[in-house]
């Protein structure tokens, strides 16, 4: 349930929200306006392609498919927990994330098409590690569930049933996130093209030591508070 996630999770949602929105964003405009931060309209390019391009065409759309399947098996065995709770590897999954961004910006600065592929397996990873941690309520790599969720929400409000303050703040957060990555995306790949890419790559690599300070220092105060005891 939403509240009983912890009230920090707003700016956690919002950040990687931002970060999938400039990944995608950098797809849209770079690779070959491509998508890469969800996959529905990937999948119906992929049928298409079947039919109306070249196998080399299909292969590339069937490999960001595949690769974003990777990309959240490797979160799912790494966090195989329903919930979210202080002390998981979600500093670790942060920082594959951080790997695979960095070779994608390695990979498409070098005129190497399966870049997009890295790219895929990152916004799969952190799309199955927020809906891991939050039984599926939050999902930060797009926002068709999340303007769903909102249009539900507000159908019950107006049948007279309470609105959950908690939960559309927690929407919007992650709504204007994305946008607000895909504005950064648009206005840092025209100036540094794929690598602006190191952006969000470096982003989620101070996500993930913030995170590893503040499990220690938690650690630490826990140990104060046991020996007082």
């Amino acid at each position: 349930m939403i509240t009983q996630l912890p009230r920090w999770v707003e700016f956690g949602a919002f950040i990687l929200a931002m970060i999938a929105g400039y990944v995608n964003a950098v797809g849209l405009l770079g690779f070959d306006h491509q998508s890469v931060s969800h996959l529905s309209g990937t999948a119906t390019l992929f049928g298409t392609s079947l039919i109306n391009a070249p196998l080399d065409n299909s292969l590339i759309l069937l490999g960001v498919l595949l690769s974003f399947l990777i990309g959240s098996t490797i979160s799912g065995w790494l966090l195989h927990a329903p919930t979210l709770k202080l002390g998981r590897h979600y500093d670790t999954a942060l920082v594959i994330e951080f790997g695979l961004l960095i070779i994608t910006t390695y990979l498409l600065t070098h005129g190497k098409p399966y870049g997009h592929f890295f790219a895929s397996a990152a916004c799969g990873l952190q799309n199955a590690m927020a809906t891991t941690y939050s039984n599926a309520i939050i999902r930060t790599t797009h926002i068709t569930g999340i303007f769903t969720d909102l249009g539900i929400m507000f159908g019950s409000f107006l049948r007279g049933e309470p609105l959950d303050a908690r939960k559309l703040k927690l929407f919007l957060c992650i709504i204007l996130g994305f946008i607000l990555g895909g504005v950064l995306g648009a206005v840092m790949y025209a100036q540094f093209d794929y690598r602006s890419l190191y952006v969000p790559a470096l982003s989620c690599l101070v996500l993930a030591i913030s995170y590893k300070v503040y499990n220690l220092k938690r650690d630490r105060e826990n140990e104060k508070e046991i020996q007082k005891r």
